[in-house]
């Protein structure tokens, strides 16, 4: 099984390239009051990535274990692997996004 590491690091870092471009349209989050409305975009946009991508390698799996002569076990496996990293790097984000959020509730005013 050949799983390259290198071509997975150059898609996030695609990724953040695009979010830097996205919000270097919009310098000034404060003057901008729709922000918060791309940003849920945004978020909701990637959760369903991540959601198609485990959908995705769950139909994978059904079909490998039916039979279908098209898969192999490297691609169930390949797809199966890059859910579970997704699925993990958006559980890490939700528990930033907590902490950050229980920071600025404890900030005395």
């Amino acid at each position: 099984m050949d799983v390259k590491a290198d071509s997975l690091y150059q898609e996030m870092q695609a990724m953040i390239g695009q979010a830097r471009l996205q919000t270097s349209a919009t310098p000034e989050i404060q003057a901008n009051p729709g922000a918060a409305g791309e940003f849920s975009t945004m978020l909701k946009s990637a959760i369903d990535g991540v959601n198609d991508m485990q959908m995705n390698s769950k139909s994978m799996q059904h079909s490998f274990e039916m039979g279908d002569p098209s898969l192999s076990l490297a691609d169930v496996m390949l797809a199966k692997e890059k859910a579970g990293i997704a699925f993990e790097a958006t559980v890490q984000v939700r528990n930033k996004v907590l902490d950050a959020y229980k920071q600025i509730m404890n900030m005395p005013v």
